[in-house]
């Protein structure tokens, strides 16, 4: 890359996540060397690093997203018999996660954040041990959930301790190894539903230990679980907690190793500022004017309903029962949600590469109209769909065309609203309310994931074309919402970009301010 003849700068400290998580932002100073926090300065490895081992709670949370894939068809032939319930059980962690999220930020203040990882880490293991070893509708209910509130932790905190150490320059890219986590996540659970089943001959057969392969596919969760544990007992805790709790001397031991020598006082000592300004802001309250809430909360609300209503996760959930309508068998129907989970991966890497350079708003546009136009297409193959055997099947040309459009879509929301909706939602939120409102936004995301997962299989059973199309309205509504309200944000500096989501006061008109005077 050619030099360029920007002045250095120093990194200070700003909240932006749930439980008082902060972000590295850029101050001007010609103390420190340029590229101090580029990717490849010591700086900036230690932050990737630290983020990635923290992501590992994005990976629980795809995992779990996906593993039920490869057991639905066996959950409802062993227990539930009704695709009500089968789709109350698929989508009940949700509830779980909804939870986890609004109680995770009281609780790493309370006791940190890696102690929260922890308690992440257990609940996610137990659930995938209960889950395997279930022998009801109600006992498989109860482990779902239990595993849901570990994920919604995971969900919050990981890019809490993500944020605390993101240089300005890179935070989009650090900021979507959340994203990238949960996609190789639904990779590895996608993938090892396949090699269970395909091992056993059918997710109903026996494999090892009197076992069935859809109950091995749940106890495949023990090993993540396990290692996100052992991940979080190696990490160091977030500077900003135990600053918070007077813990001076340990903090700055943790920031010798990400903040120059140069800067650690600057850093050390604004850091400690904004943690009283934090405390100052306990009582901010998220009403407003708008519904009873202030807009920049319902737009972090939207963001992230808009994110699940385009129905991304019915790909993830339910495409085993997909593709056997476009025609394959169950084997080659997990084989095929395998290799859409890893487009998923590649066009996350993508979208991490582009959101520093092209911007989060044309990104997400874009990804709206490819939206648009696949579930469009997906919703036009199936109003020629046929039900043999009481099976739905695709005549002709329409399978590929559905399977196509299918993945096309998984592209377009992986490129787009997948990874860059986590970014935003760490940006736009002013520091005075931003843990409660990341709460709340998290938690709307959950719950829209949750409608959209327990009723498919009702609007499935009515009418997919009708399904898909209204999928494919949402969509083209995200278009529309983007263009409407949201502004970019690329390159600023937090404390900036959190300003263009608060309404401006309006200017006074000449003649009334010389009536004034």
């Amino acid at each position: 890359m050619r030099p360029t003849t920007r002045r250095a700068h120093s990194a200070r400290a700003a909240p932006v996540a749930p439980g008082g998580a902060i972000v590295f932002r850029v101050t001007s100073t010609d103390s420190l060397p340029a590229g101090t926090f580029s990717m490849r300065s010591p700086y900036g490895r230690r932050a990737a690093a630290l983020s990635v081992a923290a992501a590992v709670g994005g990976f629980l949370f795809g995992f779990d997203s996906s593993v039920i894939n490869g057991a639905v068809s066996s959950i409802e032939s062993t227990y539930t018999k009704d695709a009500l319930l089968t789709g109350f059980v698929v989508a009940v962690a949700l509830l779980g996660c909804a939870l986890g999220a609004i109680i995770a930020g009281a609780l790493s203040d309370r006791w940190g954040r890696l102690s929260v990882m922890l308690l992440g880490s257990a609940m996610f293991l137990a659930s995938s041990i209960g889950s395997a070893l279930t022998f009801s509708v109600p006992d498989l209910i109860v482990w779902r959930v239990l595993g849901g509130i570990g994920i919604g932790i995971a969900s919050v905190v990981a890019p809490a301790y993500i944020a605390e150490v993101a240089p300005r320059q890179v935070r989009g890219s650090l900021a979507s190894l959340q994203q990238l986590a949960i996609t190789i996540g639904i990779f590895a659970a996608l993938l090892s539903n396949a090699v269970l089943a395909g091992a056993a001959g059918s997710a109903d057969n026996v494999l090892w230990w009197g076992l069935e392969a859809w109950r091995w596919m749940f106890l495949i969760g023990v090993a993540p679980a396990a290692v996100y544990g052992i991940l979080a007992l190696t990490m160091p805790e977030s500077p900003r907690f135990l600053l918070a709790k007077g813990r001076n001397d340990e903090a700055r031991a943790i920031f010798e190793r990400l903040v120059p020598a140069a800067d650690l006082d600057k850093t050390t000592n604004e850091l400690i500022s904004s943690i009283e300004d934090d405390r100052k802001n306990r009582s901010a309250s998220l009403r407003g004017k708008a519904l009873g809430l202030q807009p920049v909360v319902w737009i972090g609300i939207l963001l992230s309903a808009f994110q699940q209503l385009v129905g991304i996760n019915v790909i993830f959930y339910s495409s085993t029962t997909l593709w056997r309508a476009v025609g394959f068998d169950e084997s080659n129907s997990l084989l095929i949600s395998v290799f859409t989970s890893v487009t998923n991966v590649l066009v996350t890497l993508v979208a991490m590469f582009l959101v520093d350079r092209v911007g989060r708003k044309p990104i997400l546009m874009t990804g709206s109209l490819m939206m648009t136009l696949s579930l469009g297409a997906m919703a036009l193959a199936f109003a020629f769909a046929q039900t043999v055997d009481g099976e739905v099947t695709l005549p002709g040309a329409w399978g590929p065309i559905a399977l196509v459009a299918a993945n096309l879509f998984v592209v377009g929301f992986g490129a787009s609203w997948g990874p860059i909706v986590w970014v935003l939602l760490g940006e736009i939120f002013p520091s005075r309310i931003r843990g409660k409102a990341l709460g709340v936004a998290a938690s709307a995301q959950w719950i829209a994931n949750f409608l959209v997962s327990w009723t498919f299989p009702q609007l499935a059973a009515f009418s997919l074309p009708f399904t898909y199309g209204m999928y494919a309205v949402f969509a083209a509504l995200s278009f529309v919402f983007v263009l409407w309200k949201i502004p970019e944000t690329k390159g600023m500096a937090l404390e900036q970009s959190e300003t263009l989501f608060v309404p401006k006061p309006k200017r006074e008109r000449p003649n009334q301010q010389n009536r004034k005077l």
